[in-house]
């Protein structure tokens, strides 16, 4: 049997057309029509003459859509500074109110008792005892005002107050050569990030916001604030803490959102 061949596209530099998608992509990076977003990308020429796919192959474009993903993961990563801060505002600039966002309303919000919380920690660490919240509170704290950049295409301004993220992962003897710092939450959300940004000097796990205790409707217990990241990068009401080499997904990550998720 002969199998046809792929139709040629005449006029169409397959090679311009494919850099100028992935600059499209890294800038847009986790958009949730992303689906619609590759379909309108793959029309240009260059990842359909790539990837040998039909824009209306549903099979075909998942394979080319985690093959740009993994690269558009790949170029963040490279441009990420681990030098290089996030603007900070004054505080006259704080949003009021904070929009509350999740994957639910805000009725739904999850409710964590103080009494008996506490931090568990695993994996690449040397102290695996787990960590309470005044624990917490005696380590050096430091606020940051700072805007959360939401993929749904707004952001606000925010003051975040807690632990470097660095001094924890240090407290507790995390091995900061792992790839990745996974995190496991109240309301069944899971995310992780590269070590790199774990590290960043802004990566605070917050314990209040605006000055008072974390809310729930922001986080309580705590919440990772990375102002280098994008919002559903940040997770909530987090219970569990590990330090790993294999990649552990996430929540939107593992649904086909870019892992990275920030710049």
């Amino acid at each position: 049997m002969t199998i046809p061949k792929r139709p040629v596209l005449t006029g169409v530099d397959g090679e311009a057309a494919l850099f100028e998608a992935r600059k499209l992509i890294v800038r847009q990076v986790a958009q949730p029509a992303r689906r619609a977003f590759l379909q309108r990308t793959l029309t240009l020429g260059g990842l359909s003459l790539l990837t040998g796919c039909s824009i209306s192959d549903n099979s075909g474009v998942e394979a080319a859509l985690e093959r740009i993903s993994r690269f558009n993961d790949r170029a963040q990563a490279w441009l990420f500074d681990p030098a290089k801060l996030a603007p900070t505002y004054p505080e006259s600039m704080i949003t009021t109110p904070f929009p509350f966002n999740a994957y639910y309303g805000i009725d739904e919000v999850r409710v964590v008792k103080p009494e008996g919380y506490k931090l568990e920690v695993s994996g690449m660490v040397a102290d695996k005892r787990g960590v309470t919240l005044d624990e917490l509170r005696a380590m050096p704290q430091e606020d940051q005002v700072t805007r959360h950049i939401c993929v749904e295409g707004w952001s606000a301004i925010g003051k975040w107050g807690g632990v470097r993220f660095s001094e924890f992962l240090r407290r507790v003897g995390a091995d900061t050569g792992a790839k990745y710092v996974g995190f496991k939450c109240a309301d069944d959300y899971y995310t992780s990030i590269d070590m790199a940004t774990a590290l960043h000097p802004q990566t605070l796990l917050t314990l209040t916001y605006d000055g008072e205790v974390l809310p729930p409707r922001y986080g309580f217990p705590m919440k990772l604030r990375m102002p280098t990241k994008l919002g559903y990068k940040n997770p909530k009401h987090i219970m569990a803490i590990f330090v790993t080499n294999t990649y552990p997904g996430g929540y939107w990550e593992d649904q086909g959102y870019n892992w990275f998720g920030g710049s």
